[in-house]
């Protein structure tokens, strides 16, 4: 008896894996260049914090707004191609046959195969046959403006929490180096687990991460130091 062949691709999870790690990403970013930019200025330690958690809530919300309206955005796009492609579907199947044959002899059928693959997949699911093949829209790859919302903020709440976490621990003398650190190498992590989850090369991935990240966080500890408070 011949064990069934089970494939998983990445494409299935491609939605809520961007969603996730941008979140995760923006959140340990944003909070720590926060944090330092605010430590830099010579605020006591408690005000750190509090900026800190404010940025936390601000950054997680604009996070779900910005993710929603994106993919909804995406997602009504797709869904005016299915409604017209189902109307075309409707009023005018016998070219619907022939747009369809026509790619799949694009990809390599003779016009004859092509033909009778055309007729089979449509009589069998025409629209789903047109979806995917015309538009390149399937149940993987649609948008989901929910999922993508709650990924997001979620994702960038744990993020933000590692540097206000840190921060709220360390010594006041060395909070800042603590705090860019331990993000900095958490944000190489990230990078690289996001990577391998997708399938790319780890190193390049946490190097460019790490490289953006650390260019973030200096440039506004050095905005909070120019135009901080005397100690």
């Amino acid at each position: 008896m011949r064990r069934s062949h089970r494939e998983r691709h990445r494409t299935q999870r491609v939605g809520w894996l961007r969603a996730s790690v941008l979140g995760a990403n923006d959140g340990i970013v944003s909070t720590a260049s926060l944090v330092l930019g605010v430590a830099a200025a010579n605020i006591s330690q408690q005000n750190v914090l509090v900026a800190g958690i404010a940025g936390l809530v601000a950054g997680a919300m604009s996070m779900a707004a910005g993710e929603y309206v994106s993919v909804h955005s995406q997602a009504d796009t797709e869904q005016a191609d299915i409604d017209r492609e189902r109307q075309e579907l409707k009023t005018d199947d016998d070219s619907e046959h022939r747009e369809l044959a026509a790619i799949y002899q694009g990809r390599g059928l003779d016009a004859a195969l092509a033909r009778q693959v055309a007729d089979q997949l449509m009589a069998h699911d025409a629209l789903g046959a047109h979806l995917r093949d015309e538009l390149g829209i399937s149940q993987q790859t649609q948008a989901r403006p929910t999922q993508a919302a709650l990924a997001s903020a979620t994702s960038f709440a744990i993020g933000a929490a590692l540097p206000l976490a840190v921060a709220a621990l360390s010594p006041a003398q060395i909070l800042t180096p603590m705090v860019g650190g331990t993000s900095l190498v958490c944000l190489a992590v990230l990078g690289a687990v996001a990577a391998r989850a997708g399938g790319a090369p780890m190193g390049i991935a946490a190097v460019r991460v790490t490289f953006w990240s650390a260019l973030a966080m200096g440039l506004t500890a050095a905005v909070g130091a120019m135009f901080g408070v005397s100690a």
